[in-house]
């Protein structure tokens, strides 16, 4: 037998410098009775990096759970996702803030969201993971210097890096040259099949800028040519700078601008304190309406 379900529906855009400028999401409230099947069947017409769905949490200690998926398959784990479905869930008063915290269940466990302010001023930050170095330096692996070819590279060695998703990170010499930088997507898709890693994400210092770090993602490994807004990516990034340089300019925190060179404006907010690394940012309301879609 075939279902209509009329549910609540989000379109988002996340870590937004502005609205317009961040990474979409699409989130489907109160799934409890869609099917994990009818949960991929949506999201691979929805067509979005991801669509997320909120439940019942499972766990205790949990405020909600969100299941995550690609317009491909079910994954564990994903910033903006995570982010956005916080959002969302505030935004229906679905959740409240314990502490000024929300704890969100998925299948990489209970992560802890702190929420600061309210309304159109509210910013959300994800604790991801725990991150841990795989393996650094150029001689890591030999796909690493093909799929990095046109740089000039920054203070730290290439390193892969695994918190939740695994990343390769680069750290380019300057901003221009990151910012101006055509790579070989395909020496990309090849280091990240041969890794199973998610691709390569370069960033690059901007001492006197607005934003104190510039990043670029590169995410082949699950069909993405560039990421407009990373917040994983840039969790590894905060904890391999945090391990690299406990004493740096950036050891407290930094704002980080992505996606302009694929039309967007992203900014992210990474903070760093005794409980870890943060990651988050604004998240603004595009679209909200009821969706009608069939389920088995």
């Amino acid at each position: 037998m075939i279902t209509v379900t009329h549910v609540r529906y989000l379109h988002l855009d996340v870590f937004a410098a502005s609205p317009g400028g961040g990474n979409h999401l699409g989130v489907v409230l109160d799934a409890a009775h869609w099917s994990g099947a009818a949960m991929q069947r949506f999201a691979r017409w929805n067509n979005l990096v991801e669509t997320t769905f909120l439940l019942a949490p499972t766990q205790r200690d949990a405020s909600y759970r969100v299941r995550i998926f690609t317009p491909h398959q079910e994954i564990a784990f994903a910033s903006h996702p995570s982010i956005g479905s916080a959002h969302a869930a505030l935004e229906c008063g679905a959740v409240q803030s314990r502490d000024g915290l929300l704890w969100q269940e998925c299948d990489a466990g209970v992560l802890p969201i702190r929420v600061e302010g309210e309304g159109s001023t509210r910013r959300l930050l994800l604790r991801p993971p725990p991150a841990h170095v795989m393996g650094n330096g150029f001689a890591a692996h030999p796909l690493l210097a093909p799929a990095l070819r046109g740089t000039r590279a920054g203070m730290l060695p290439p390193a892969l890096v695994e918190g939740g998703r695994k990343w390769w990170l680069a750290e380019i010499a300057d901003e221009a040259g990151l910012r101006a930088w055509q790579p070989d997507h395909a020496a990309i898709a090849e280091l990240a099949r041969a890794t199973d890693s998610m691709g390569l994400c370069a960033f690059a210092r901007a001492p006197t800028a607005a934003a104190a770090l510039v990043v670029r993602a590169f995410p082949a490994g699950v069909g993405i040519i560039e990421d407009p807004a990373s917040g994983a990516a840039n969790g590894l990034i905060a904890a391999y700078l945090a391990q690299a340089e406990p004493a740096g300019p950036l050891a407290h925190g930094y704002v980080v601008s992505q996606g302009r060179e694929v039309g967007h404006d992203a900014e992210l907010i990474v903070q760093m304190d005794d409980d870890g690394v943060w990651v988050g940012g604004h998240t603004y309301t595009v679209v909200s309406g009821t969706l009608d879609w069939k389920i088995a």
